[in-house]
């Protein structure tokens, strides 16, 4: 005679949602962070925040990306 699994089910799906979630912040972290960093102490600080600036334009474009591929993927029904 089997016990019972005393575990609950995973839900993958919202694990995967969480871990893309957390993916997406830490790359937008560090593309600004370190890339306006990076152009601040190889040219100057000057630069280092108009790079910022730029640095956050393309930023805003993965973020849009993000938002519209996860919009079809709710309206495809994942």
């Amino acid at each position: 005679m089997s016990s019972p699994d005393p575990r609950p089910p995973t839900d993958y799906r919202r694990y995967r949602h969480q871990t893309e979630r957390k993916l997406a912040v830490v790359v937008v972290l560090f593309l600004l962070l370190v890339g306006s960093g990076l152009i601040a102490i190889i040219f100057s600080p000057g630069a280092g925040v108009v790079g910022f600036g730029c640095l956050l334009f393309g930023v805003g474009v993965i973020g849009l990306l993000w938002i519209l591929l996860t919009l079809i993927e709710r309206w495809v029904g994942d």
